[in-house]
Order: structure tokens, then C-alpha cells, then sequence
């Protein structure tokens, strides 16, 4: 008896365990199908939100619309700007859909494009460096550009000398006016003694027609600063969140500019400023010494960094009186946006690549490596 009990036992359990494994399996099959009808629908998701961002924005609006690319601009900076102009549905879309196909060769220029326009047709376009018709002047201003070197710009493509505009922007009845017009964006801060120049950084960078060949300086020049102001105004709440002035948001924006290159985060090098400044450190970036020297070096040396001046921010802690450049919109968005990090160094390799490090030891390291190389042993 006690045998067939045994045998019952056993048989019942295998029972059990064969619909235990029934459920399981059923469960696991449940489980994979939701899973590949949810990817399937993310997949979907995705594949419609793709093709909606690549169709034109409406097909029924032809209204031109002037789009101004800088020398230099990078796709990531053309995209922000043609989702600024309303012209794409999503910058993003337009960087990897640009190099999935593996364009190249766009030109800095001012262009007239529609809403209606394909990514396609305003690739081909971007490709064409086609011009504005009856442009009687055409000011190109890349990003990074110093005040003395668009004054040059305005001087080789003008009747406007380059120690007219130098003059202009120092003017304190021109300043005046600029303060009337554009009171979100120009400040007294300008008019501090230890400002160099007291329009820097207030020059947006962008491609500027003007049709008329008797444009005024006046004109010129306030085309500039009306771009920055436009840029600005949407930024005025994040600005004022971080307790910052206009002024002080631009020049933070120059910095991130100055040390950032076309392979460069500009969320991480605005990281090590912040990081910097709240731990009391000085900022101890280079072309701040070299708007302080007013050279440009492809090296800073020893003696440099010794050199009298508000803007080295090597003697000096916190940011420099004023911006040392005018910064496009990627570097105004960094400065907005930076990164969460711990980085509290940064240099960039010959090859332009950019190595951060957390500790003086690490950065030294780094610099060993692709700076200066391994020192000899003496």
C-alpha cells in the first residue's frame, strides 16, 4: 500500500509541475508577445514621428523666409537655426537625417526658403551658397569673432573704416540709443571702466544683406545688437532663474565659445565653469589672457599669464568683466544648460579633441600625454 501511495505522490507532483510549467510558459509567452507589441509600436511611433519631422512644416505656406548661416556654422548649429525660423519640426532630426545621407559642403550665405520646403530641397540649397538678390552689402560674421575683428569685416566689405566702428561702439551717445532700443538686452553694465570694449559680445554672429549702398554704420551695428536682443529675449526667464544680468549671461556664453571647437560638448566646458565658480576657484582659461594681451597666440606662455588685467582670469576670480568674443547659440544655450559633472579641468589635444579630468594629478596626466609630452629624466 505504502508503494502506490509513493507512486501516487510522485505522479501527482509531476502533475503539478507539468502545469506549473504550463502557466510559466504561458506567462513567458505573454510576457515576449506584449514586449514585441509594445517595440512594435514604439518602432511605429518612431518610424511616423520620423517622417512627419522630415516632411516640410506646411506644404501650403511659400512665404520666403531669410535665413542667415555664419562662416563656420556646424549642421547642429544650421539645424538650430532653421527650428528657430520655424522652417523644420525637429533639429534633431534634420543632424542625423544630414548624415545618414552624408552631406557635406554647406556654405555660410543668406538664404530665402519657405515653409514648404523639403529637408532635401533645403540641403541642396544650404550646398549652393546662393546669395540674396540686389545685396549691396554683405557682412558675414562667424562665431567667435571679436569686436576688432568684425570692425575688419565691416571695413573689407563697407566704406566704413575699421577705427570708425572701433569708435562707434565706445560712443557714449551711439550706447545711449542702443540702451533706449534694446533695454531687455543692453545694460549699464557696458559702461564700466574695466570693460574693453563696450559692445563685445552684444554683435550676434549671422550673415547681414543690406541692399541699400548708403547703409549707415548706425544701421549696421544696430542690425547687430537687434539680433542679439532677439536671441536673448526668449532666454530672459533662465537668465533671471540663475540670478544672472544679461551681461553677465553673454560674457559666460564668449568663454564656452572661445575654448570650444566643432568636436567640443560645450555642456561639458560650461560644466567646469560653473564647478569652478562655486568651488572658489579661478577660471584660469587662455583666451582670456589673450583678449587681455589683445593678440592672438596659438600658445599662451608663462610670462602671458603674469600680464595686468581685469580679463585674466588667472590673477582674477569669477568671470571676466566682459564677454572676450560674440558667441552663437549653441554656446548661449551651454551656458544656460551646462552639463552635471564633477570636471574641474579641461584641454583640448592638437587634434582638437577635448580630455576632462577631475583633479589637477589627472589633468597634468592628460597634459603629459598630448600636450607637452613624457618629461626626461634628469
Amino acid at each position: 500500500m505504502k508503494h502506490k501511495s509513493d507512486k501516487s505522490s510522485i505522479h501527482k507532483t509531476l502533475l503539478e509541475r507539468q502545469e506549473e510549467a504550463k502557466s510559466i510558459r504561458k506567462i513567458v509567452i505573454r510576457i515576449v508577445l506584449i514586449t514585441g507589441i509594445a517595440l512594435a509600436l514604439i518602432a511605429v511611433t518612431g518610424i511616423i514621428y520620423i517622417q512627419n519631422a522630415l516632411s516640410p512644416v506646411d506644404s501650403a505656406d511659400k512665404k520666403e523666409v531669410k535665413v542667415s548661416i555664419p562662416l563656420g556654422s556646424s549642421v547642429t548649429g544650421i539645424a538650430a537655426e532653421l527650428k528657430d525660423e520655424g522652417l523644420i519640426k525637429d533639429a534633431r532630426v534634420f543632424k542625423y537625417y544630414v548624415k545618414f545621407k552624408n552631406e557635406t559642403g554647406f556654405q555660410a550665405g543668406d538664404y530665402l526658403m519657405s515653409r514648404s520646403m523639403t529637408m532635401d530641397d533645403m540641403i541642396e540649397l544650404l550646398k549652393t551658397g546662393k546669395m540674396s538678390e540686389d545685396v549691396a552689402i554683405q557682412l558675414m560674421v562667424p562665431e567667435g569673432h571679436k569686436l576688432t575683428q568684425i570692425a575688419a569685416i565691416i571695413e573689407n566689405n563697407s566704406e566704413f573704416s575699421k577705427e570708425e566702428v572701433l569708435k562707434k561702439v565706445q560712443d557714449p551717445e551711439f550706447i545711449a540709443s542702443m540702451k533706449e532700443k534694446f533695454p531687455d538686452t543692453v545694460s549699464k553694465e557696458v559702461d564700466s571702466k574695466s570693460v574693453k570694449y563696450k559692445l563685445e559680445g552684444y554683435l550676434f554672429p549671422a550673415t547681414y544683406p543690406f541692399k541699400d549702398p548708403n547703409t549707415s554704420l548706425d544701421a549696421i551695428l544696430e542690425k547687430m545688437i537687434g539680433e542679439t536682443d532677439k536671441r536673448v529675449k526668449p532666454l530672459l526667464p533662465q537668465i533671471k532663474e540663475k540670478k544672472w544680468t544679461v551681461h553677465t549671461f553673454l560674457t559666460m556664453s564668449s568663454l564656452i565659445e572661445e575654448e570650444a571647437t566643432g568636436q567640443v560638448d560645450r555642456q561639458k566646458i560650461s560644466s567646469v565653469f560653473v564647478n569652478r565658480i562655486n568651488q572658489d576657484m579661478p577660471l584660469q582659461t587662455d583666451p582670456t589672457v589673450l583678449y587681455a594681451l589683445g593678440e592672438h597666440k596659438d600658445r599662451v606662455t608663462y610670462d602671458d599669464l603674469k600680464v595686468s588685467s581685469p580679463y585674466n582670469t588667472y590673477k582674477n576670480k569669477g568671470l571676466p568683466p566682459g564677454p572676450i568674443s560674440n558667441s552663437g547659440t549653441m554656446s548661449m544655450e551651454a551656458a544656460l544648460q551646462p552639463d552635471n559633472t564633477d570636471y574641474l579641468y579641461f584641454l583640448a589635444s592638437p587634434e582638437g579633441k577635448v580630455y576632462y579630468s577631475r583633479t589637477l594629478k589627472e589633468h597634468n596626466q592628460l597634459k603629459e600625454k598630448y600636450i607637452t609630452g613624457p618629461r626626461e629624466e634628469s
